[in-house]
């Protein structure tokens, strides 16, 4: 069931603390705990499980890792989080369940653990982490209740967090000399010419499948091109201007796009674009290091990295994982040091040299990394336009995107018009709003 990974070794950490003039081991009242973690079947977390070897050589901590699909490491969560006394010592969550774990009590504010001296390392420098990563990811209670702001606090660290950037086969934009997309009216004309000049390729494989996945590439598009889904009084303008325009944009990409698309999830879209059946890739940097390894891609060496195009303003996604200490954990305390370990500057570079997300903007600096995966410094580049707020993660959330999803399928596949299904969202989405309370002091 766990894949477990343990050592004996028990050594003063290169991450030891000063206590006055001697060096003490801060793991040592630790030492021995074994840690139960839950983690999710994707590419960030078989990187992190390859280093856990050494957090226990440092430590004397063990770690146990229970590993699962994403969406039923959320099944398993959701029963888990509700006992008396849960199973796991540290979760990874992906960044909509952030709402609904600490709007119903379940993680721990980790300003406790930050604040005591025995346990806080000072040189894990909180300043390099990224900050739309931590907006993201790890912050709830402040500005519209899931962004930072006088009243938010930290519940989750990113560990796995993702931006959007454009992969692009550079061999066949220089064959027909087709421009680096640098706009979206760009984006589009390439999506649409590469089927012409190169029979039997798509334009841009993208995810598409029913639900979350249609729902997750049409807000891709949203933010960029001057959208929201609510305005500052939560009302929904998902059906204006710019949500039919990113509409059209999704719709454009997924007609001229490879064959099949109307089912791709990320990875249909990633494996699409690996084995050469589309020019462009738009989604998660989480898939980008593969299209570089020659035993899992045909693109290798052909593929030209790009900021997420710009609509009426650059505006990338900010999603994927971060780690948190839930409320009925057995060992919290040892739980912290080691989601402070994998989230330091040692362990962070240590995860992206095995293929990881860094969380950090030091390691994108790293010439070790650059120089491993040179596309580094384009997803550097990527993060200063990341969007913490291009989806509203609000407890409400799941009901809507779904709404969301399984309209936007209607368009792609029977051909529902655009306007029309909007206003329907939004219509739906003004109900539900109403219902849980959002204009009650109105």
């Amino acid at each position: 069931m766990f894949n477990t990974m343990k050592s004996t070794a028990v050594g003063l950490t290169t991450m030891a603390f000063m206590t006055g003039a001697a060096f003490a081991n801060p793991y040592a009242e630790y030492a021995g705990t074994t840690l139960i973690v839950n983690f999710p079947a994707h590419p960030h977390y078989d990187a992190a499980i390859k280093i856990l070897p050494e957090f226990t050589k440092q430590t004397g901590i063990e770690v146990e890792v229970d590993q699962l699909p994403y969406l039923k490491m959320r099944e398993r969560q959701t029963l888990e989080l509700a006992q008396d006394e849960g199973e796991y010592d540290l979760i990874s969550y992906v960044v909509f369940s952030k709402a609904d774990y600490v709007y119903a009590d379940q993680l721990e504010n980790l300003a406790k653990f930050f604040m005591n001296p025995k346990l806080a390392n000072p040189a894990y420098d909180a300043t390099d982490l990224i900050d739309g990563y931590v907006q993201n990811i790890g912050v709830a209670g402040g500005a519209k209740g899931y962004l930072p702001g006088p009243t938010g606090s930290l519940f989750g660290i990113p560990f796995g967090s993702e931006t959007s950037v454009l992969a692009y086969r550079k061999d066949i934009f220089e064959k027909h000399g087709i421009a680096e997309p640098e706009t979206y009216a760009q984006l589009l004309d390439a999506a649409c010419k590469i089927p012409e000049v190169e029979p039997g390729m798509g334009g841009m494989a993208s995810r598409a499948a029913s639900g979350h996945q249609a729902s997750h590439a049409f807000l891709l598009h949203l933010a960029p091109l001057g959208g929201r889904v609510f305005d500052d009084a939560w009302n929904p303008i998902i059906n204006n201007a710019a949500g039919v325009e990113a509409a059209n944009a999704l719709k454009t990409i997924v007609d001229c796009g490879p064959e099949g698309a109307m089912s791709f999830g990320p990875s249909e879209a990633a494996n699409a674009f690996s084995n050469g059946d589309a020019a462009m890739f738009l989604d998660s940097i989480a898939f980008m290091p593969g299209f570089e390894d020659p035993e899992r891609s045909k693109v290798v060496g052909k593929v030209g990295y790009a900021m997420h195009p710009m609509g009426v303003r650059r505006g990338s996604q900010t999603g994927g994982f971060g780690i948190a200490i839930p409320k009925n954990a057995e060992h919290k305390e040892a739980a912290f040091l080691l989601m402070q370990w994998l989230t330091s500057k040692e362990g962070d570079l240590m995860v992206a040299m095995e293929g990881g997300n860094p969380s950090r903007f030091s390691t994108y600096q790293d010439a070790g990394l650059n120089a491993k995966y040179p596309f580094s410094a384009t997803f550097g580049e990527a993060l200063k336009y990341a969007d913490p707020d291009w989806r509203p993660i609000i407890p409400v959330w799941g009901k809507i995107n779904a709404d969301i999803g399984t309209t936007m399928s209607k368009v792609l596949t029977e051909g529902l018009d655009i306007q029309e299904a909007l206003d329907g969202v939004a219509e739906r989405t003004q109900a539900v709003m109403e219902e849980a309370g959002y204009y009650t002091w109105k």
